[in-house]
Parts: structure tokens; C-alpha cells; sequence
């Protein structure tokens, strides 16, 4: 039987959406400075999110979805995720990630006069997130 007393809430919002509020024992996300994974009473702070897998544990029971761009308010008994875009595996079109994929990193390549590689780059890292949930 599992722990709960080691839950915290975590709640993601979307601009169109609740996406996910429930009591979970861990959630790991990219953020700008890295790779974070909290659990219960962690330290309170705030961090801005980077594009990648976003993986919740409940107990046994893990769920990952694409995490794309947002801020983060950790408390010690919940965490509040602000996102951007956040998508389940069953919510994302694989080929059309292939092909944005395809297409950032022709821009990259190029490097042509223009192109605004911050832009290109953050693209291919959220095609990339997206085609790993999904094969995840």
C-alpha cells in the first residue's frame, strides 16, 4: 500500500485547460537550469520550465507528457506547473512532429541570414519532446 502521506498536489494549468490536479509522490520536468525531480516538503522557489518530458509518479503509476514552455511554483506540499502547450502521448501527431523536427533542423543547418536560431532551436527541442513521449 502505498505512502500517501509523502503526496503533494500538483496542478498544471494551460491557457485552455486544467491539464492535470491530483495528489502525486514525485514530478520531474526540464527547467532552464536543468533537470528537477521533487518530492514532498521540497524547499519553496520558483523556476521557468525548458521543453522536454515531464514524468508524474503516483505511487507505482507513472504518466510522461510533453512538457513544452512555462514556470513552475514549488511549495513544500503542492506544486503549481504555468504551461504554455503540455500534452498527453494520445494528444500529440508524431508525423507532424517528425516533420517539424525536420524542418528546425534545416533551418539550424542553413544558418541562413535571417533566421532567428533561438527560435529554430526551441523548435526542434519541442518537436524532439514531443517524438519521446510518444515513443517513451
Amino acid at each position: 500500500m502505498a505512502d500517501d502521506s509523502r503526496n503533494f498536489t500538483l496542478k498544471i494549468i494551460t491557457p485552455d485547460r486544467v491539464f492535470y490536479e491530483e495528489e502525486v509522490s514525485m514530478v520531474e520536468f526540464n527547467t532552464v537550469e536543468g533537470e528537477v525531480g521533487i518530492y514532498k516538503d521540497h524547499i519553496p522557489m520558483t523556476m521557468i520550465i525548458a521543453p522536454g518530458i515531464l514524468t508524474i509518479t503516483k505511487g507505482e503509476d507513472v504518466k510522461e507528457a510533453a512538457l513544452h514552455a512555462g514556470f513552475t511554483e514549488v511549495l513544500p506540499d503542492k506544486v503549481t506547473i504555468l504551461a504554455e502547450i503540455v500534452e498527453w502521448p494520445s494528444e500529440i501527431d508524431v508525423d507532424r512532429a517528425e516533420e517539424a523536427k525536420s524542418r528546425a533542423e534545416e533551418r539550424i543547418r542553413e544558418h541562413a541570414p535571417g533566421t532567428d536560431m533561438g527560435r529554430a532551436e526551441l523548435a526542434l527541442k519541442r518537436a524532439v519532446a514531443r517524438i519521446e513521449t510518444v515513443r517513451a
